[in-house]
């Protein structure tokens, strides 16, 4: 749990509001003007999204991360992997591992937990996957790919390795002809795709906790 102040900024040309953690000095000039600032409102305390509730997680998930590109990228899918409760990450190519020096400005702590393994070829590690029963689903676009929105539900006991390619030219197409599932977010917009971190992000929660298939006699 952590401890907030709102303070505001005294230069009435610019009455910044921004938040500033309590007794911090960060806060005792506007970062915008730089003018001297004041508390307002009560200290507030914020903690993280807690329990579940009732609805456990679904299929066990893994990670393939195949010549994934960016150590931000990276970084933050980490965080989100470890938010979902991915089992384990697997690291191919030259996609920068999690012990990478520089990994927790946006790992944030998750690459110290999350177990992982490293692969030169990530075509064997996606064999090696498949062959201890994992289901492979490709978070690919183009045409052979489907909306993941209209995937086919999922057996909370199945095992999933969700595998996302370079940031460019995607997952290496040798990859894909093994996969089960090739799946895309859909996009309404200008854009014909979504950063990879962002995309992994709303994949991975959709497996584990949306594309559930119906409980018998529920």
């Amino acid at each position: 749990m952590s401890t907030f102040q709102t303070r505001r900024c005294t230069d009435p040309r610019c009455r910044l509001r921004f938040p500033v953690a309590a007794e911090s000095a960060l806060g005792d000039r506007c970062p915008h003007c730089g003018a001297a600032t004041e508390a307002i409102d009560l200290a507030y305390a914020t903690e993280g999204a807690g329990a579940l509730g009732d609805r456990a997680p679904g299929p066990a998930l893994e990670v393939l991360l195949d010549n994934v590109r960016s150590l931000q990228n990276v970084g933050a899918i980490l965080r989100s992997a470890d938010g979902v409760g991915v089992r384990q990450v697997h690291v191919g190519g030259f996609t920068p591992t999690p012990d990478h020096p520089k990994m927790a400005k946006t790992a944030l702590g998750a690459e110290a937990v999350i177990p992982w393994t490293r692969h030169r070829e990530g075509l064997e590690a996606a064999e090696e996957l498949r062959a201890r029963g994992l289901r492979l689903w490709a978070l690919e676009g183009g045409a052979g790919s489907s909306s993941l929105f209209e995937a086919p539900a999922i057996d909370p006991g199945e095992e999933i390795a969700l595998i996302v390619g370079h940031e460019v030219s995607g997952v290496d197409p040798r990859i894909v002809d093994l996969c089960d599932a090739v799946v895309r977010i859909p996009m309404l917009g200008i854009k014909g795709s979504l950063n990879v971190a962002v995309a992994f992000g709303i994949a991975a929660y959709a497996i584990r906790f949306g594309l559930r298939a119906p409980a018998i006699g529920g």
